[in-house]
C-alpha cells in the first residue's frame, strides 16, 4: 500500500476556480502532488505530458466536459489513473456510464470535505492492493518460469527430470500413464502436457474413474441414446465426445472396472466410440492421458487390470516424485503458496522462520505437495506476524508427528540394539509391501529365504 509520506500526483480539473481553489487547500496537507484545470481540454494536455496517480473530475463544464475526457484519454491511457469523478447534477446513469469509461467512482455535490479525502483513500488503498497483487503474480510468473511445468513448482533433480519428459510428452499425440502418489499433482501433469502441445486451445475433461459408480461408468464415458435405458429420456454425449479434439485425462485408471477396461480398449485402439443404446459407432478424436496410485503391474499379476490395455496405456510413462525424495523444493513450494494465499486472503506473509522451515523440512509429507499446500494455506489464515513461525504449524497433523529416524528411536549408543530395531522394522516394511509373500519379500531384502525365516521367529515379527 502506498504510504502518506509519498507524494501522488493528482489533476484536478473543475470549471470553478472556487472550487479548484478549495480542493488544492483541502488536499496539499495530505501530500498530494496537485495540477489543476479549468476544463478537458486543458485536463487532456496536462494528462498526456505526463502520467497522474489521481483524477478528480467535475462532469458538467463548459468546452469539453468530464464524460467527453473520458472518451479522449481512453481506457488503456487511464489504466494508471484512478479518475473520480464529480457533479451537482448525477444520476445513477451518469455514474454508471463514466464508470464503463474507466471512471473508479463517483461523489455527488456539494459534499463535505473529509468526503474528497475518503473518497481518494478508498482508491488509494485500492491501488496498493492492485500493486501488491501484481507483484506477487509476477513473483509467481517468475517463480513457475524458472522451475515448473504446468502449474507444478520445483528445482530438485527429480522434478527436473519430470518436466523434461513431460515437456517431451506435450510434443508428441502418444498415450500418457502419469504415476505417483495421491497429492502429488497428478492432474496438473497431464493439464501441463495438454497446455504446452497442438490440442492447448481445445477441451481437456478429466475423469476420476473411481469417483463414478460402476453402473453409471459406460455411459458416463461414452454417452447414451434417448430411451437405451429407465430415464434416458434424451441423447446425451459422453465425455469422450465432449473431449473431441481435445484430451481426456482418466485419473485413478487402476479402479476402473475390468468390464469397462475392454471397451475403453477397443476405444484406444479403433478411435471410435459407441454410445449406450446405439447401433453405430462414431469416429473421435482425442489425446488420453491416465493417471493411478496403484502398482498396475501388480494389478495385471493379480487379475485385476487387463494386461492387454496396460501395454496400450503405458507407451510413455511419467513418474512424479513423492514431496518426501524433493525436500529442497520445500522452501521454493513454501513461498509459492504463501503468495497464493496472500492473494487468496489479503494477507501480506513475507515468509517462514528458520526454524518453522526445519519443522516442515524434517516433516515426512504422506500427503505430498497437497499436504504441503493446505498446512500453508492454514497458517497464514491463523498467523499473528508476517513471518510463519512454527506455532503456526502446531496443529493436529504436526503433534502428531514423531521423528522416525533410527538414532531418535534408540536409548544408549548400542550398535547392536540399533541394528536389530533397523532390521525388524525393515522385514516389517517388506512384508508389508508383498502381502506377506516371504519369497517376495527376502528378494527385496537381498537376503536368503531361510534367513528371512530365521529372523522372522527371532524377532518375533506378526502380520
Amino acid at each position: 500500500m502506498v504510504t502518506e509520506t509519498v507524494s501522488k500526483r493528482l489533476l484536478i480539473i473543475d470549471d470553478e476556480e472556487n472550487m479548484r481553489h478549495m480542493l488544492c487547500a483541502l488536499l496539499r496537507k495530505f501530500d498530494y502532488f496537485i495540477d489543476t484545470a479549468s476544463d478537458g481540454y486543458e485536463g487532456l494536455k496536462l494528462f498526456e505530458k505526463e502520467p497522474y496517480d489521481f483524477v478528480l473530475c467535475d462532469i458538467k463544464m463548459s468546452g469539453m466536459d468530464g464524460m467527453d475526457f473520458l472518451r479522449s484519454v481512453g481506457k488503456e491511457k487511464l489504466s494508471g489513473a484512478t479518475v473520480i469523478m464529480m457533479s451537482a447534477y448525477g444520476s445513477i446513469d451518469m455514474a454508471i456510464g463514466a464508470m464503463k469509461l474507466g471512471a473508479y467512482d463517483y461523489i455527488s455535490k456539494p459534499f463535505k470535505s473529509d468526503e474528497v479525502y475518503l473518497a481518494l483513500k478508498k482508491a488509494e488503498e485500492r491501488e496498493g492492493l492492485k500493486k501488491e497483487n501484481l507483484r506477487l503474480k509476477k513473483r509467481i510468473k517468475k517463480i513457475k518460469g524458472n522451475y515448473s511445468f504446468g502449474g507444478m513448482v520445483g528445482q530438485s533433480s527429480p522434478m527436473q527430470e519430470l518436466y523434461k519428459i513431460a515437456g517431451k510428452a506435450a510434443d508428441y499425440n502418444t498415450t500418457v500413464l502419469i504415476t505417483g502418489e495421491s497429492g502429488t499433482g497428478k492432474e496438473l501433469v497431464a493439464r501441463g502436457i495438454h497446455s504446452h502441445g497442438e490440442r492447448e486451445n481445445k477441451p481437456i475433461v478429466s475423469v476420476n474413474c473411481g469417483g463414478i459408480p460402476d453402473s453409471l461408468m459406460e455411459s458416463e464415458l461414452f454417452g447414451y441414446k434417448k430411451g437405451a435405458f429407465t430415464g434416458a429420456d434424451h441423447n446425451k454425449k459422453g465425455l469422450f465426445e465432449e473431449a473431441d479434439k481435445g484430451t481426456i485425462f482418466l485419473d485413478e485408471i487402476g479402479e476402473l472396472p475390468l468390464s469397462l477396461q475392454v471397451k475403453l480398449l477397443r476405444v484406444l485402439q479403433e478411435k471410435k466410440i459407441r454410445p449406450v443404446g446405439d447401433s453405430k459407432e462414431h469416429e473421435i478424436d482425442v489425446r488420453v492421458i491416465a493417471a493411478t496410485a496403484k502398482n498396475l503391474e501388480d494389478e495385471v499379476k493379480k487379475g485385476r487390470f487387463r494386461e492387454d490395455l496396460f501395454y496400450r496405456i503405458n507407451v510413455l510413462r511419467i513418474r512424479i516424485p513423492p514431496l518426501r525424495d524433493c525436500i529442497e523444493d520445500i522452501p521454493v513450494l513454501s513461498r509459492h503458496f504463501i503468495d497464493l494465499s496472500n492473494i487468496k486472503y489479503d494477507q501480506q506473509i513475507r515468509g517462514v522462520s528458520k526454524e518453522a522451515l526445519s519443522l516442515l523440512l524434517k516433516y515426512h509429507w504422506p500427503g505430498n505437495v497437497r499436504e504441503l499446500e493446505n498446512i500453508i494455506e492454514r497458517a497464514v489464515v491463523l498467523a499473528e506476524q508476517d513471518i510463519l513461525e512454527v506455532d503456526d504449524f502446531q496443529s493436529k497433523w504436526m503433534k502428531g508427528y514423531n521423528d522416525d529416524r533410527i538414532e531418535n528411536r534408540i536409548k544408549g549408543y548400542s550398535l547392536k540394539k540399533a541394528r536389530i530395531i533397523m532390521e525388524k522394522g525393515m522385514i516389517t516394511k517388506a512384508l508389508k509391501a508383498t502381502e506377506g509373500n516371504r519369497t517376495r519379500a527376502a528378494r527385496i531384502l537381498e537376503i536368503s529365504h531361510p534367513s528371512l525365516l530365521s529372523k522372522i521367529k527371532a524377532y518375533n515379527i506378526l502380520l
